[in-house]
């Protein structure tokens, strides 16, 4: 979109003034490189937007979008670890490409490191910026621990999945969306209104990471097949059991009980149940909910129709994404 091209200028100008380009060289070179893997760079972009639109304030937010997208990459890395994934936007993971002692520390000062992007604003604001980020941050833990827990569980109910994207994902995206607001001077209801907005859109657009992490093709930058791989209890999974026969059913917990050396005939066998379930009608409606609570928060927000426009068509371009 183009609207969003200035401020993707202006975020990616900042981070390469920004590199990790210091000693020692074997702890910050994995952070740079991690960081330019490139990417949508979604969670910097809406809060930069959200800024400009609220207060004009998009130059002075930079700082706050460095932090939350060195967050992400530090999870990411982190994840990527602990899923043992070898692509990351079809490059080498940090782990891969170095080693796992090396990811993990590297990771560590990416995560010291954004809060470092959030010193130098006023008091006031800094406090308001560190309330969010904080929460955000505990519960993006808690929701990875979740998705852990889920790989080894026999029962997840499709509630407690709900639960777990929008601690992982979805509350980044609030986060993102709702420091932009703060830093653009926007009254503390409507930033709040912001933050839900975000966080259910960021709801709708795991789904759809999901359903092209399952149904992707490997251009899209990730191990095809990658949470069949990993027993991921997702939203494809959870509701394909409740829509298949018997059979089928203890046939698709099987696959999801073993770890073959080979597993490209789990992924398809698992695709092929899922694809006769017609989950992604299911999962297409379930997604568009979201879209619609997502866009309801809006109506709360005190600012301009031509405004609130442009959080609406951000919210269009990120579930546009196809197979």
């Amino acid at each position: 979109m183009q609207f969003l091209d200035s401020y993707k200028n202006i975020f990616l100008e900042y981070l390469v003034a920004n590199r990790f380009d210091k000693a020692p060289h074997n702890l910050y070179h994995p952070v740079d490189y991690i960081l330019e893997l490139g990417g949508k760079r979604i969670r910097p972009l809406l809060l930069l937007m959200a800024a400009d639109i609220a207060g004009n304030k998009k130059d002075e937010a930079l700082p706050a979008a460095m932090s939350v997208e060195v967050f992400h990459n530090f999870t990411l890395l982190h994840d990527d670890i602990m899923d043992e994934a070898p692509l990351r936007r079809g490059k080498a993971t940090v782990h891969e490409k170095y080693d796992t002692n090396t990811a993990i520390l590297s990771g560590d000062v990416m995560m010291i490191s954004a809060y470092r992007f959030l010193e130098d604003y006023p008091p006031q604001v800094a406090i308001k910026l560190l309330k969010v980020f904080n929460k955000m941050a505990i519960e993006v833990c808690e929701g990875q621990q979740l998705d852990m827990d889920f790989e080894t569980r026999e029962n997840v109910a499709i509630t407690e999945y709900f639960e777990m994207i929008t601690y992982k994902t979805s509350v980044l995206i609030g986060a993102a969306i709702q420091m932009g607001a703060i830093i653009g001077g926007l009254d503390d209801q409507s930033a709040n209104h912001l933050y839900h907005f975000g966080k259910n859109i960021g709801v709708a657009f795991q789904m759809q990471d999901d359903v092209l992490d399952t149904f992707g093709e490997p251009k899209v930058g990730k191990q095809p097949g990658g949470d069949i791989i990993q027993n991921k209890k997702t939203y494809l999974y959870l509701k394909t059991l409740e829509l298949v026969s018997d059979d089928e059913r203890k046939e698709l917990i099987t696959l999801y009980n073993t770890k073959p050396s080979d597993p490209s005939s789990k992924v398809n066998r698992v695709r092929e149940i899922m694809q006769s379930a017609h989950v992604l009608i299911h999962s297409d409606e379930v997604k568009g909910e979201y879209k619609n609570l997502a866009f309801s928060h809006l109506d709360a927000v005190q600012m301009s129709d031509e405004q609130l426009n442009q959080f609406r068509a951000f919210g269009e371009y990120l579930l546009k994404r196809n197979i």
